[in-house]
């Protein structure tokens, strides 16, 4: 009876789906029409990053205090007001009489935005255990992917049809999610007593400091960083000044890397168990930078669209295993604290990488800066591929393999008692 009331108090993939969805629509909308708002306000070109970064910055501070409060009181209660903020701000920033405005309406959206992903996170993992848990976070970052394929031409599709203001009317989804979320998720969801607030930031911080969670947030500061500062920042500006193309055609092109990425999100669960997070990890940074090479040096669209494809495999692969890692090393008191932790990570990295960008579009070509970017994370590759992590891991270590749900790991019980995974080490003694 237990396991079957545990069942019956998990939210359904649908309400995961509709909060990632909602969650993701702040810059995956403005993508394919940056070049219209910057036309229609006189704006330079190095102006695009300050638009991009608007929206996620306040999550770099708040999205911690955010999961520490959903650990407190219920992560219903704090996703249902933050849905609701985002989406009519979202709407109502149509209507911004310049420059300035837009950019500050975005700043109060992504208040309301900062903690949806972190604390979606959160409930995979308060649900799912084991192999399960990272099979859903697979299925949750492929509905994320999917979403970056469908928004983007619809937001390029609304303004071509209407003008750049109207691909802001999906936010809207944002207030109707918000009263989903509050009928469907529990009412027992809200976790009374519990430790103090200090005590929630001592255990948290113990956390974090874990050699392997402190990696993995590292490591989603700089591929955040690469991702928002150029696929989402520069690829429109270079798809327009050396292909011509218009905000519909643009919006089309991030549907390709969107496949590959939903494609290897799904296929997360598989990846592990044959080649472990580590190699998952540095499989997807290499990738990564030679596709930048490619979208660098392209002499024609069509390896602009090849090497999208590419990018798109590297973050459908290396996201949702650091999700995974980190929320897999954290034990359930601190979960939402330290996954909106990551998330204040991602959107630091997204933050930061736009405006370091622009900023550098003054001085480089839009080529130049994809293969700038590619040194950076082949860099990255390098030290993934040298380093060596701790003999001993937990679950969802870097060389942890999942195993069947109901299976002890050979080197003891994950932080929630879960079933963990078995080492690769561990398989060769037995």
């Amino acid at each position: 009876m237990a396991g079957a009331s545990a069942r019956q108090r998990r939210p359904s993939m649908w309400v995961l789906a509709s909060i990632t969805l909602s969650g993701i629509m702040a810059n995956t909308l403005l993508v394919p029409v940056i070049p219209d708002i910057l036309e229609e306000f006189g704006q330079p070109d190095s102006a695009a990053g300050v638009l991009v970064a608007a929206s996620p910055a306040p999550a770099i501070a708040l999205a911690p205090v955010l999961g520490i409060l959903s650990d407190r009181y219920g992560r219903r209660s704090l996703l249902s007001p933050c849905l609701a903020l985002f989406g009519a701000v979202g709407v109502l920033s149509a209507f911004a009489p310049s420059y300035g405005w837009l950019v500050a309406a975005r700043f109060v959206q992504g208040l309301g935005s900062a903690g949806l992903s972190g604390i979606v996170l959160a409930l995979i993992s308060d649900h799912w255990q084991g192999a399960d848990r990272t099979r859903f976070i697979g299925y949750n970052s492929a509905v994320l992917t999917a979403g970056i394929a469908m928004l983007p031409p619809l937001g390029g599709l609304l303004a071509t049809l209407g003008g750049w203001r109207w691909s802001f009317a999906p936010y809207a989804l944002g207030v109707v999610v918000a009263v989903v979320v509050w009928v469907q998720l529990p009412a027992h969801d809200r976790r009374a007593g519990g430790p103090t607030v200090r005590g929630q930031l001592a255990a948290a911080a113990s956390a974090v400091r874990q050699p392997i969670v402190a990696a993995a947030l590292g490591l989603g500061f700089v591929l955040f960083f690469l991702i928002f500062g150029l696929f989402l920042t520069v690829l429109p500006l270079l798809l327009e000044d050396s292909f011509g193309l218009d905000a519909g055609e643009r919006g089309l092109v991030t549907v390709v890397p969107a496949v590959s990425s939903t494609v290897a999100a799904l296929l997360l669960a598989r990846l592990r168990v044959r080649l472990g997070a580590r190699r998952v990890l540095w499989f997807g940074t290499a990738t990564l930078a030679v596709a930048y090479v490619a979208v660098g040096a392209a002499p024609g669209l069509w390896l602009v669209l090849v090497a999208s494809l590419a990018y798109g495999y590297a973050e459908g692969s290396t996201i949702p295993i650091i999700q995974d890692i980190v929320t897999s090393n954290t034990p359930p008191p601190s979960r939402g604290a330290v996954a909106t932790a990551l998330v204040g990570t991602f959107r630091a990295g997204q933050t930061v990488g736009p405006l370091v960008v622009g900023a550098s579009l003054g001085l480089l070509t839009n080529s130049e800066v994809f293969l700038a970017g590619a040194a950076v994370i082949a860099v990255v590759t390098v030290v993934l591929v040298l380093w060596t992590p701790p003999a001993v891991v937990p679950e969802g270590g870097l060389e942890d393999r999942p195993v069947a749900p109901g299976r002890a790991p050979a080197g003891g019980l994950a932080p929630d008692g879960a079933a963990g995974v078995t080492t690769s080490r561990a398989r060769r003694r037995r």
